[in-house]
């Protein structure tokens, strides 16, 4: 387990452009943290509940408010929008391309905007909520697929890492704009939280009209010059520099294999070792909203203040400062640790912290001391999160797909991800919350997600291929080779696929030619080559 990061000594050009650009792209990751971040403050506000409100009491404080049934709608509408954005990325980064499909997608955001701005009743702001939702579900797959397409693989996890460090900022940004507006005794209040998100829109948009798409998009749509052109761009070598040739040739042979193996249509996305990885990116995602951790950041404010805190938009404001700071020490161990074991100690932090935090609130209920203990713990709880499942869940469901279905099973993936979160933003108010129909579990929530961190133990072990220093194309090879995830840690590339493509010819031709068979028949031609050298 090393503990540095370099750059190879046998990797030519520089990896600067590259790492500037998927550094820039992760700003798009603002716009989902912000919209997501700034909701729960806007629904403590004390002049958005009374103008929103259609006659419900509060029972906690005896004010105007928005009905539970009601604060559900609002906060889930968004994920139900995303749910779908994320859907429709494939078709969108496959048709526009990943660069314009990130403008599009800023474009849908941004309607959304405009709804909640002008919106005085539930109905269009549940609406502007929608519109926006889709259009960060649109950002949110296309994003990772962008960078993860561009950065070089001795950095990859932690470019791709940064668009969780730029949710963790929009959610900070959005905590510190919803505390310095609260009070106001206008419709300012809200406005100026949500309006706030056409600056991000706009430094999106310019952004993208400046990047370049990526080469392994301009190689799945044969566009052989453009790809060697974008890839000049982010190397900084030569279009006809030996490093440069070689890597535009291996992604171009990858994919031919790729699609020799099969079309690239939805139906094959559940097949064989695609379907495998699918079902690995899906449950990654789904699992890291199941870990409970926007339950503190949806409902945190509120949860806070029933909870018999004091000062909760203050606390909210603390826990995304360590959401910022903690994600920091996830960029840097995603490569110098890897992928696997930073999931598992992550999710058992997560575990330890979510038990103790349900257990001391069950003991000591409406207590100063379970008080103290509810905010040192998810503060604690919040460091595994942001060190390691916030950002590792982008960077592998970035990675572990071939080209030709890459769009396709990111979106899904991403589908995934959202699908749980407006799962969990429906459910948790008659989760926690008293009154008839609901379950009032209150602190004890947490025995909830601390279970399901205990499956992510498990899962991690089980099904996390450890791709740390491999590019995309030998990603591929590995799923090819190595039967089980926890002998991944282990694997080490040893065939191109531009001798696979070569090598097909010589054992049948076949399209059924499994990687192995091919191998070794590389490894005999490599024997003659050495001898006839001789």
């Amino acid at each position: 387990m090393g503990l540095t990061i370099k750059k190879p000594k046998d990797v030519a050009g520089s990896a600067a452009p590259a790492i500037l650009v998927g550094l820039f792209v992760a700003f798009g990751g603002i716009l989902f943290g912000y919209d997501t971040g700034t909701i729960g403050g806007i629904l403590a506000m004390p002049y958005w509940r009374t103008l929103f409100s259609t006659g419900y009491i509060n029972l906690e404080d005896g004010e105007l408010d928005v009905s539970p049934s009601q604060s559900s709608q609002i906060v889930s509408l968004l994920s139900a929008g995303t749910f779908f954005g994320a859907l429709l990325a494939a078709p969108m980064a496959d048709l526009l391309g990943r660069r314009l499909g990130m403008v599009a997608s800023t474009g849908v955001f941004t309607v959304g905007v405009i709804m909640q701005t002008v919106a005085t009743a539930i109905p269009l702001f549940v609406a502007g909520r929608f519109f926006a939702g889709l259009g960060v579900g649109l950002i949110s797959a296309i994003i990772p697929l962008y960078q993860s397409e561009t950065a070089p693989k001795w950095i990859r996890g932690a470019v791709v890492g940064c668009y969780q460090l730029a949710i963790t900022l929009g959610l900070f940004i959005a905590a510190i704009v919803d505390n310095a507006t609260k009070d106001r005794p206008d419709t300012g209040s809200y406005r100026i939280p949500i309006a706030v998100q056409f600056a991000w829109a706009i430094i999106m948009v310019i952004g993208m009209l400046i990047l370049p798409e990526t080469p392994r998009y301009f190689i799945k749509v044969g566009k052989n010059a453009q790809a060697a052109k974008a890839l000049s761009r982010l190397r900084r070598l030569d279009v006809d520099h030996p490093a440069l040739v070689e890597e535009l040739a291996e992604v171009q042979a990858n994919h031919e294999y790729e699609m020799s193996l099969g079309k690239s249509t939805y139906v094959e996305c559940f097949k064989g070792s695609l379907g495998k990885r699918l079902a690995t990116g899906c449950l990654l995602q789904g699992l890291q909203q199941l870990t409970g951790v926007n339950f503190i950041f949806y409902y945190g404010t509120s949860f806070f203040s029933n909870s018999g805190i004091q000062n909760s938009f203050v606390i909210t404001i603390i826990t995304n400062v360590v959401n910022v700071c903690s994600t920091f020490p996830g960029l840097y161990l995603v490569e110098a640790w890897g992928r696997r074991p930073l999931l598992f100690l992550g999710a058992m932090g997560m575990f330890v912290c979510q038990f103790i935090i349900a257990s001391v609130n069950t003991a000591l209920p409406d207590s100063e001391a379970a008080n103290k203990v509810l905010i040192a713990f998810v503060c604690f709880y919040i460091y595994f999160f942001a060190s390691s499942w916030g950002p590792v869940a982008w960077v592998v469901t970035g990675e572990i797909f071939p080209l030709k279905s890459r769009a396709k099973c990111l979106s899904m993936t991403t589908a995934s991800n959202w699908l749980l979160n407006w799962a969990i933003a429906y459910a948790t108010p008659y989760m926690v919350n008293g009154g008839a129909g609901n379950a009032n579990l209150q602190g004890k929530v947490f025995f909830v997600w601390g279970t399901f961190c205990l499956v992510c133990v498990f899962f991690t072990w089980g099904l996390i291929y450890e791709t740390k220093g491999l590019s995309l194309e030998q990603v591929d090879e590995l799923y090819g080779k190595c039967s089980t995830a926890w002998k991944s840690r282990g694997f080490r590339p040893t065939l191109s696929f531009a001798e696979v493509q070569e090598a097909r010819g010589s054992v049948g031709g076949a399209r059924h030619a499994s990687l192995a068979d091919i191998e070794a028949d590389v490894g005999r031609k490599r024997s003659v080559a050495q001898v006839e050298q001789y």
